[in-house]
């Protein structure tokens, strides 16, 4: 399941390699986390951030067979939606529920009508953790904290700030932190994963818990979102994408609620400040220009294309096969 996982998420990328949409790596190196579970977050913009993370993954041994995306239900009715079932990625209500999903630290909210559906939503993440993420032995997670695009949240993002007396953010929206909270406390260092665990004569054993955050910061240039339809279609012209790296050892990552949610805002602000400088200068504070081009392997692409135009043949003339038989019984 691993191998159709992989080369069906790296057909869905392909399109943006055809039409020369490139990605450019800058910060700090992952290398070291490539391998032990990893948290991934990053800033949501567009229908075109998924299939760039997807591109550049791709182009790194063992992530995309490894990884579990917390993605909106709606993709299961996409190319790769069936498969992302088998392989258990974590489906969460769609875009006009994710209120439900991610909540914001503040009482107001805490105590709306949606509150039973959003712990819900909390508990099958937890649940999903305990009983898919870390029996499958997943390395990373990626996690959009925003739970919507930019254009979508930046509106109710400012509203919240001004009334609480946050930063105004204009080129990020605020991070809702109530699934980062059931993450960290369910696998984090502190986790329930090892508080529960037991072994087969039901003595406690230590899980592999995360060991990682990976905070990525996509910048578009000149601050215009790529989405899917332009990776799709090529109707815009190539351009470059670029994704600056921060990594932190969860060990230095605050595991109390306050602290947390204190620790991903400002995250965000960080974010704010340097995407304002991006689109200013280009690059991204220390960036001396010299980014990593993420590459990819075009004959593989070719050969997994056939692939799946040959299995999609041969399905078809099974079908027909099946349903000329059965017209035949019962006429």
């Amino acid at each position: 399941m691993s191998f159709y996982y992989r080369n069906r998420l790296a057909s869905t990328e392909f399109f943006q390699h055809v039409e020369f949409f490139a990605v450019v790596e800058v910060g700090d190196d992952i290398t070291e986390c490539i391998d032990d579970r990893t948290l991934v977050i990053a800033n949501h913009q567009s229908t075109g951030d998924v299939p760039l993370l997807m591109a550049t993954f791709n182009s790194r041994k063992q992530i995309l067979p490894n990884v579990m995306w917390i993605m909106d239900s709606l993709f299961k009715y996409t190319n790769f939606g069936i498969v992302s079932v088998l392989h258990q990625d974590f489906f969460i209500m769609s875009v006009s529920s994710m209120d439900f999903l991610f909540k914001l630290s503040v009482s107001e909210f805490a105590y709306s009508k949606g509150k039973s559906k959003r712990d819900k939503s909390l508990q099958a993440l937890i649940k999903h953790l305990l009983e898919s993420y870390v029996p499958l032995n997943r390395k990373w997670m990626v996690l959009f904290p925003e739970g919507g695009f930019l254009r979508k949240r930046k509106a109710v993002s400012q509203k919240y700030a001004l009334k609480n007396g946050l930063p105004l953010l204009q080129n990020v929206s605020l991070p809702r932190v109530g699934a980062m909270h059931a993450i960290m406390e369910t696998v984090g260092p502190k986790s329930l994963a090892n508080n529960n665990s037991c072994n087969s004569e039901d003595i406690p054993r230590k899980v592999s818990t995360l060991e990682w955050i990976l905070d990525i910061t996509i910048a578009y240039p000149n601050g215009e979102p790529i989405d899917l339809a332009s990776i799709v279609f090529g109707h815009r012209p190539p351009c470059k994408t670029t994704l600056f790296y921060r990594l932190y050892s969860c060990k230095d990552v605050p595991q109390d609620s306050e602290n947390l949610t204190k620790w991903l805002f400002d995250r965000w602000v960080e974010k704010e400040k340097m995407l304002e400088l991006f689109y200013q200068t280009g690059r991204f504070p220390g960036d001396s220009g010299h980014g990593q081009l993420v590459e990819q392997d075009y004959l593989r692409f070719v050969i997994l294309h056939l692939f799946f135009i040959i299995s999609t043949y041969v399905h078809v003339q099974i079908f027909q096969a099946a349903y000329h038989y059965c017209s035949y019984l019962i006429y």
